[in-house]
């Protein structure tokens, strides 16, 4: 079980592979993943025990100095997040959809964490900036109300870090419009 995950992301690629060996040297931490984004950003995602992700990160963000976009420590994340930045999670029986857009992919899995945390929903994707000029994206499912709670949650914490793009909500999501998030 996972039980915290961290992030880094970074505006030059070197920069951010450099940072990845001194945050996995630094800590007892798990790379999640370590990988270019668009426009030549670099991320990179940690998991471990609270203690060994905060120095993990804040060996990157200090490797990263003025290269760093955005960061955070997320003890205790949800258990529904990683799924939905693996490819998603179930889309059975949608009622509704609300989308938050970020600026940063920190910001995104971050706001998605709140959201989830807020309210009864799923997240369902969380599309990390790969080919979207570096945006980031989160969509979440559930009752119209519940949606809307976590939607407000998650612009919320984005909207504080400068961070958010846009962010909506659907109720009764037309069925191509569910079948193209698959």
């Amino acid at each position: 079980m996972i039980n915290a995950i961290g992030i880094v992301e970074f505006t030059s690629i070197a920069k951010g592979i450099e940072a990845s060996d001194i945050m996995a040297k630094t800590a007892d931490v798990t790379l999640l993943v370590a990988k270019h984004l668009c426009p030549g950003k670099y991320m990179v995602l940690v998991s471990g025990d609270v203690s060994s992700v905060r120095q993990s990160i804040t060996a990157g963000i200090d490797m990263g100095a003025q290269h760093t976009v955005d960061h955070f420590v997320i003890p205790n994340v949800h258990p529904s997040i990683l799924p939905a930045i693996g490819g998603g999670n179930d889309l059975t029986n949608v009622k509704s959809i609300g989308i938050i857009e970020t600026y940063s992919v920190a910001a995104s899995i971050e706001a998605t964490d709140v959201a989830v945390k807020n309210a009864s929903v799923i997240p369902v994707r969380l599309h990390m900036a790969f080919g979207i000029g570096g945006k980031s994206y989160s969509i979440v499912t559930g009752d119209v109300a519940a949606v809307k709670a976590a939607v407000a949650a998650g612009s919320e914490l984005a909207a504080s870090k400068g961070m958010l793009v846009y962010s909506t909500v659907i109720p009764r999501p037309n069925q191509q419009v569910i079948d193209s998030f698959k």
